[in-house]
């Protein structure tokens, strides 16, 4: 038993390694001396200096917040109201399991045949308004096209969870359909929107492959920009890129958590209230 056990930790502690030492190992040399190689000549934080000095830097940093901000903001409030109408309103089974398969599949298929899509539409849409032509905008529309899904989904899992004995009984005090949606549905399904929100801007701060198609020359973001910056050799300077969108990466991550903690109190009083 004692051998299965230490077997479990080892493999555990291997698994963890295998994911985060090459993190760890990005961030370290991010405050290497050495402008190129893995040799250690000393400690610096010039690197991170130089980000701030880099305009090129600063203006895909501004374009990388802006559109994960916007897209992230839009398709909030979209995936939202998609969850709450494939939830509250009656649907036909054959209806209901369609559009399931439609909010799955945004999430299942890969981002290379979404972009390769995109680009298609957007061709097309030039046509008819110059405002479709590569850049910021593209990349807003691009974004929301695949946060929205994500969004809905967690926002759909806090609705199957939520009892409806409360709004029932605001029904039977002859509450409104809006009072009940404004002071009981939308409190009750806040820590979900918020944790799709948070997902939705992760996923947008981390993309590379949509926006990679959709960008104009004036429009490009932190990872492709990392992804340009590689093709010349991998610098310093890139390790430090990197570590901040890490960190920003992981506070996401931990803020996200603390909403699920927080969702799961609220259900628990949701609960001791029902039952009084």
């Amino acid at each position: 038993m004692k051998t299965l056990r230490y077997i479990i930790t080892f493999i555990s502690i291997a698994t963890i390694g295998f994911l985060y030492l090459p993190l760890a190992a990005m961030a370290l040399f991010s405050f290497n001396r050495a402008k190129y190689g893995f040799i250690w000549e000393g400690f610096t934080l010039n690197w991170y200096i130089k980000l701030f000095e880099n305009q090129a830097i600063i203006e895909a940093a501004f374009n990388t917040l802006t559109l994960a901000i916007v897209s992230t903001i839009v398709s909030t409030i979209i995936g939202s109201a998609l969850a709450i109408g494939m939830q509250k309103f009656p649907w036909s089974f054959k209806t209901q399991k369609s559009l399931n398969i439609m909010l799955y599949l945004p999430v299942a298929i890969p981002d290379i045949i979404l972009a390769a899509a995109l680009v298609i539409i957007f061709g097309i849409l030039r046509g008819v308004s110059s405002i479709f032509n590569p850049g910021l905008i593209n990349m807003i529309i691009g974004h929301v096209t695949f946060q929205i899904a994500f969004v809905a989904l967690v926002v759909k899992s806090r609705l199957v969870s939520l009892s409806s004995d409360i709004e029932e009984a605001a029904k039977d005090l002859f509450a409104s359909r809006f009072y009940i949606f404004r002071r009981i549905t939308l409190p009750l399904l806040s820590p979900g929107i918020e944790a799709g929100a948070m997902l939705a801007f992760t996923l947008s701060l981390d993309d590379f492959v949509i926006s990679f198609f959709t960008a104009g020359p004036q429009s490009i973001t932190l990872p492709i920009y990392i992804f340009g910056a590689a093709r010349r050799g991998v610098t310093p300077q890139i390790h430090a890129i990197s570590t901040i969108i890490l960190l920003i990466t992981v506070v996401s991550v931990i803020a996200a958590g603390r909403l699920i903690q927080k969702n799961r109190q609220r259900r628990s009083i949701t609960k001791d209230f029902t039952h009084l």
